[in-house]
């Protein structure tokens, strides 16, 4: 066990990247609790016996001789997985609001056990975060029961594919743009908003153009929508375009000031994108887009944000979009070859993919995320997620997270890590 005065001496450059520790748990096997989420909550509900910890219950100096305050900045510097092994007072550290957030896992989930129903709604929808330090999940507050949310995800006419719930991360949110209802009309007409942070969800601003089966996406802090259908096809909403400055939530200005409405942009040429659910990659100040997933045919195109224009996307990153892709950063686009369990990574210099790793467990990936190193990727059956470190030396390592017990993954994200004690 390491001890307070190891690590006086190990206080580097903080790397707030997403990890799972090794202290915990072999990156080879997975690191998850076997209870369920139910069982997770009431765990942690149980109040300690008398002896358990005792030291919870006397304040105790962070660092022996430096006051808390600086011993906070001192640490805040020290990976949280060195700190998690230390102490108690070191872990409770981790997850209070005055330590760096570091990267977490984050997941809109489906009961396992109810996916050969024909219809599922919003009453089934769950979001859990898996914490690497701690490697367990840890289920999400859900949205105020009186917005009465009706979320399509299964229908008979429908039977081998989900009904798509679009969403994308986005300055250090979750923000839910689109879905289906029961009627088959858009169920959302103004963004759902998750902050891990303050562990609050809340709405944006109207869409001008509610939509479902569009492309969503975000780049530099905005999110967009384009294409899709409303109540029925209408050319106007096909071809449309909006955009939301999220970022604009965390500016210290008076809320009158905020530009707290979607802009209309410059439209798209047709409406061929509003036949499938589109994932709008941000790279380079760019959204990069194409219209159908998989091997088959496909036309790309690339909207330039800060010209508002729209362009045809380069011919070597359309012959090699064969699946999910998700970008590092907005620097580094990965993708994955789902027929082939192939990971790689776009050269723009040289218009061409370089190969990464081949693996089985890569076969049939259906929703991508990338962010601190790693390169995750929601099994085809929704019951894991793979993970790729590619920023380690090649080879590259690979191993799986178990979704919760009894649930699969619908959709993936990476986001700052919930806080305990959010104020």
């Amino acid at each position: 066990m390491r001890t307070k005065n190891d690590l006086h001496y190990e206080i580097v450059h903080h790397n707030q990247s997403f990890f799972f520790p090794t202290s915990i748990t072999s990156p080879m096997t997975n690191p998850i609790s076997t209870t369920t989420l139910d069982h997770q909550i009431s765990a942690a509900k149980r109040p300690k016996h008398h002896n358990e910890d005792a030291a919870d219950h006397r304040h105790q100096p962070l660092l022996t001789g430096i006051p808390d305050h600086l011993s906070q900045i001192c640490l805040s510097l020290v990976p949280p997985s060195k700190l998690y092994a230390v102490c108690s007072s070191w872990r409770r550290l981790i997850w209070s609001p005055s330590f760096p957030p570091f990267l977490s896992l984050y997941a809109l989930l489906l009961p396992a056990d109810n996916l050969h129903h024909h219809h599922l709604f919003s009453n089934s929808l769950q979001f859990a975060s898996f914490d690497p330090i701690s490697a367990k999940w840890q289920p999400l507050p859900p949205p105020p029961p009186d917005w009465q949310l009706r979320f399509l995800f299964r229908h008979p006419s429908f039977i081998s594919r989900r009904i798509p719930v679009q969403s994308v991360a986005v300055a250090g949110k979750l923000v839910f743009l689109a879905a289906s209802n029961d009627d088959f009309l858009p169920a959302l007409s103004q963004p759902l908003i998750f902050d891990p942070l303050s562990r609050n969800w809340t709405l944006g601003p109207p869409l001008a153009a509610p939509r479902r089966w569009c492309a969503a996406g975000a780049s530099r802090g905005a999110v967009f929508v384009a294409s899709g259908v409303g109540s029925q096809y209408n050319t106007d909403v096909a071809r449309s375009v909006e955009k939301w400055d999220v970022d604009s939530l965390n500016h210290h200005q008076p809320p009158l000031r905020r530009r707290w409405t979607w802009q209309k942009m410059r439209n798209l040429k047709d409406g061929k994108f509003s036949r499938d659910a589109i994932d709008g990659v941000g790279w380079r100040g760019k959204l990069c887009m194409v219209n159908v997933s998989g091997d088959a045919a496909k036309e790309g195109i690339i909207y330039d944000i800060e010209k508002d224009s729209w362009g045809e996307m380069p011919e070597g990153m359309l012959a090699g979009w064969r699946g999910p892709a998700a970008a590092m950063d907005e620097e580094t686009i990965y993708a994955v070859d789902e027929s082939k369990g192939l990971l790689k990574k776009y050269d723009h210099a040289k218009d061409a993919w370089a190969h990464l790793v081949v693996d089985d467990r890569l076969k049939g990936v259906h929703h991508l995320a990338a962010a601190g190193g790693k390169v995750c990727g929601s099994a085809a059956d929704g019951s894991t997620i793979v993970v790729v470190d590619v920023a380690a030396p090649p080879p590259a390592r690979l191993w799986e997270v178990d979704a919760p017990p009894g649930f699969q993954i619908s959709a993936l994200y990476i986001l700052p890590r919930l806080s305990n004690n959010a104020t």
